[in-house]
């Protein structure tokens, strides 16, 4: 079969027409499909509900005796620490237990910082007119939400295969109204890129303009693998140690969560960061709350007290995400493979495929599998102020359907990428 490149204007008209016949077939099907959020299946879900059986089995002392029920150990119980600190590579006196939401602490770390500044500051960042903050991308659309809403400029950084453009990185941080970067490094938010260890180190040693500057390292992903072998799993180093190396120990904050290994909207979070950042953080924490969920922290620590039994646990996530990913990337590629005017990623961790169509047409996209009961995530929700560029970004979530809707979804998307490469190609 010819590509649309080399059809005629009269072939393309023939071909736009079968395929508005079998999306106007789908329509008819009054579909309700959801493709927006990265959330965990019920299935998922239901790996955890166990977990705080061992409270009423084995009582609610910590390994140092604390009574969770109670008040006190703000930093949260050393037990979860000691998991948390073995899932991100560092000592778990870095880490500070926070309740289910990373972003939660992502917000509260940055509005920290604009109402007293950070430990190395000449001043408050609410006081830095014309303060900017840089945005991978494609990145996570509530990271760029959070700095948005705080009055940041948001500065969109190329991905590579590597991670961010580290050439235009280091450009731009010289100038002193840059005050941070997010980074999503293990399996990044949507394209499921692994950053580099030269990347790593770049960041660590790069020369910045504002003394303050920080990097927000959300390691959401750290230990989502999809791979069936240990030796595909994406690794990164550990970058408060990076930091310490460079001279620049002060330079990141670290987040992970439990959201999809345990409960989505009942897990348990944390921040890593080195003595002088946590010692000055603690001082603002200890006014705005006495302690977090430690009976919370206890049920995680003896549902997985150490990090191999983290690592079977997400074998199980992995094993169920699995055929659900390869769902879509097969119909992606039955339906798509044979033209080059489409690709997709094809993620080795991660939640999310993240398909690029004909340059111009993803809105067009979304806004048609809408009219056929397929739920998309915004197109440009991936860039800062939600305004891709190109018009090609689609992030694609197949965590949470069953993989029979998937396939039905994945289906109506090509068609509808198609039409629109067609409607597109027929403007010339």
């Amino acid at each position: 079969m010819k590509s649309y490149k080399e059809m005629s204007a009269q072939e393309l008209e023939q071909q736009r027409q079968e395929l508005m016949k079998l999306y106007e077939e789908y329509k008819a099907m009054d579909l309700s499909l959801d493709m927006t959020r990265g959330k965990p299946s019920p299935e998922q879900l239901d790996m955890t509900n166990h977990m705080y059986d061992s409270l009423s089995d084995s009582g609610f002392k910590s390994c140092k005796n604390e009574d969770v029920r109670n008040y006190g150990v703000p930093a949260g119980i050393e037990d979860i620490r000691k998991v948390f600190g073995d899932i991100l590579g560092t000592d778990k006196d870095n880490i500070f237990m926070g309740n289910s939401s990373s972003l939660n602490q992502m917000f509260d770390g940055i509005m920290r910082a604009m109402v007293f500044g950070e430990v190395d500051s000449p001043k408050p960042w609410a006081q830095v007119e014309g303060r900017k903050w840089l945005c991978p991308a494609p990145g996570y659309d509530r990271h760029f939400r959070v700095t948005e809403k705080l009055g940041f400029e948001l500065i969109a950084v190329p991905m590579t295969d590597n991670g961010p453009d580290m050439d235009e990185v280091e450009e731009l941080v010289k100038d002193e109204k840059v005050l941070g970067i997010w980074c999503v490094p293990c399996y990044s938010n949507p394209d499921g890129i692994v950053y580099s260890e030269d990347t790593c180190k770049r960041l660590a040693n790069m020369k910045t303009g504002a003394k303050d500057f920080r990097i927000f390292w959300d390691n959401a992903y750290v230990v989502h693998h999809l791979a069936e072998d240990e030796n595909e799993w994406g690794t990164i180093p550990d970058m408060l140690s990076l930091c310490l190396e460079a001279g620049n120990a002060n330079r990141v904050y670290e987040f992970a969560s439990s959201s999809k290994i345990t409960f989505a909207g009942g897990g348990i979070s944390c921040f890593a960061t080195n003595k002088d950042n946590m010692d000055y953080a603690k001082k603002i924490l200890s006014v705005q709350a006495i302690c977090t969920n430690k009976v919370n922290q206890l049920a995680h620590a003896r549902f997985l007290p150490d990090l191999a039994a983290v690592k079977e646990h997400m074998k199980k996530h992995a094993a169920i995400l699995r055929p659900k990913f390869a769902a879509v990337s097969g119909v992606l590629t039955e339906e798509l493979g044979e033209q080059d005017l489409w690709h997709w990623t094809d993620p080795k961790g991660g939640y999310f495929i993240n398909f690029y169509c004909m340059p111009g047409t993803a809105t067009n996209i979304v806004s048609m599998c809408k009219e056929a009961g397929v739920a998309l995530t915004p197109a440009g929700a991936s860039f800062p102020y939600g305004k891709d560029p190109d018009d090609q970004s689609i992030r694609l979530s197949p965590s949470f359907p069953p993989v029979e809707d998937l396939l039905k979804a994945t289906k109506i998307l090509t068609i509808c990428a198609k039409i629109t490469a067609i409607d597109k190609l027929l403007e010339v």
